[in-house]
């Protein structure tokens, strides 16, 4: 027997013995019964209800006791709840604790099963590669996964939906379906760090949920699907509007060569050597849309690897030599030799820097000097930039210039400032298109500076290795 047990043990006999002990009293009262005989009758209920009670009582203290040590320090295993059985208890009290032991087993079984269906339920919405946002009945965020933490950043505690997505569309859906409404899907855009466009899927959650959530938001990237919509209109357009300039002419110099100029050598032959030069222009008029087209499908990711730029320009500059030594050109380059490396795609930068040192070529006087320039600035010069170090990279031509009012509008595709010479050099329309779209993707920028009679800067800003993978250097 514990002494604490031995202590609660005369209330216990107390209390059993107080029915005993009234009906006494009631008899003493009465004069039923004289007062000693009343004494010694009492006494002897309270001793004999002791000695009665006692094995019982203590049994009783004893498992109850083992309930409090449990609740206080619970076990971690069947033997070890065996090992806290309390020792000489009576037949009722033993049977009372393995009732207890059953009771804990069947509920240890069933806390474990719960903890694997939640943890089952963590990891599903751990996994879903889309953003999965789940709201109460405030339509506060009160979980969320781990890929929408881009767009609505990290949920320590809940908060309304409107902190972290202020479109009024998104808002209006959430407060349909907490209101019972059925599912809704709502179709929006997000300008930074560049424009998306997004897909949200509202609908409740019957039944027990997670941190009582009571509605599920799935946000679904459609960015590549609308503007594979979008570029297969504009392809239609544009290409067709571009080709039925060279197609007339190949259909036109076929005639003649089939018709009056069967027979004469001199007109085929010229006229051969113009349908080669129009069918090389649809060619390359192919080509670059459907490089656009692959760089806009792509444009909202941005690339993560890192650039080296000295070795890569030098490369598009060798290769362009010829070209430029044709018209007299030379290309002198200043690339300094600690330039830090940037974060692109290789093979897009490459395309960037061969169009703009192409243009300078076909665009500058001939027999001057094309300047390319490279250089580290430690943050953003443009106040439409953030302040992260970028590299900045220039090309410098001795041309006549471009008028002002053409300069915001020459990434536009198929925009030309003389379409006639555009077209006499080779060229499709596309090339500063192709450049921007590349450098949105890099979340770099252009930037065009010109005066007549002088030439043009065509300025190139990218991120700095040293950036990070989620600063913006603005749009052109």
């Amino acid at each position: 027997m514990t002494g604490r047990g031995l202590r609660r043990l005369p209330a216990l006999a107390i209390g059993l013995a107080l029915p005993g002990a009234a009906v006494l009293c009631g008899l003493y009262a009465l004069g039923l019964l004289a007062s000693l005989p009343a004494l010694a009758g009492a006494a002897a209920i309270l001793v004999l209800t002791a000695l009665l009670a006692a094995p019982s009582g203590l049994s009783l203290f004893a498992v109850r006791d083992a309930i409090d040590t449990l609740s206080a320090d619970p076990v971690a295993d069947f033997e070890a709840l065996r090992a806290r059985r309390p020792r000489r208890l009576t037949p009722g009290a033993s049977a009372l604790w393995l009732s207890i032991v059953r009771v804990w087993r069947a509920g240890d079984e069933r806390g474990i099963e719960a903890q694997a269906r939640l943890d089952a339920a963590e990891a599903v919405i751990a996994a879903v590669p889309d953003p999965l946002i789940l709201l109460d009945a405030q339509r506060r965020i009160v979980r969320a996964n781990a890929a929408s933490t881009e767009l609505i950043g990290v949920v320590s505690e809940a908060r309304d939906l409107a902190a972290s997505l202020r479109n009024p569309a998104v808002l209006a859906a959430a407060d349909a379906v907490l209101r019972g409404e059925g599912a809704r899907v709502v179709e929006f855009s997000l300008s930074v760090p560049v424009e998306r466009l997004l897909s949200a899927r509202l609908a409740r959650i019957d039944g027990p949920s997670l941190d009582g959530a009571v509605a599920i938001l799935t946000l679904h990237d459609i960015t590549a699907l609308k503007r594979a919509e979008q570029m297969r209109g504009d392809f239609i357009a544009n290409a067709g509007h571009e080709l039925k300039t060279p197609l007339a002419s190949l259909i036109g110099f076929i005639e003649t060569l089939r018709g009056p100029a069967r027979d004469d050598g001199v007109a085929r032959e010229r006229f051969l050597a113009i349908m080669h030069e129009q069918a090389g222009r649809m060619a390359r008029l192919v080509d670059d849309l459907l490089s656009l087209s692959r760089i806009e499908i792509n444009e909202h990711v941005a690339p993560t690897n890192r650039v080296a730029l000295p070795p890569l320009i030098e490369h598009i500059a060798n290769v362009l030599e010829l070209r430029a030594a044709a018209r007299g050109m030379r290309v002198a380059l200043s690339l300094p030799a600690d330039l830090p490396e940037v974060f692109g795609d290789a093979d897009e930068l490459a395309q960037v820097f061969q169009n703009l040192l192409d243009n300078a070529i076909k665009y500058g006087r001939p027999h001057t000097e094309i300047a390319v320039l490279a250089e580290f600035e430690g943050g953003a010069r443009s106040r439409r930039a953030a302040s992260v170090p970028l590299v900045r990279v220039a090309f410098v031509d001795k041309g006549d210039g471009i008028p002002s009012e053409h300069l915001q509008r020459l990434t536009e595709r198929f925009y030309r400032v003389d379409t006639a010479r555009s077209r006499e050099l080779g060229g499709t329309g596309l090339g500063l298109a192709i450049v921007k779209h590349i450098l949105n993707r890099h979340r770099g920028r252009l930037d065009i500076d010109s005066t007549l009679g002088v030439g043009s800067t065509f300025t190139v800003w990218l991120r700095a290795a040293e950036a990070g993978r989620d600063g913006a250097v603005g749009s052109n």
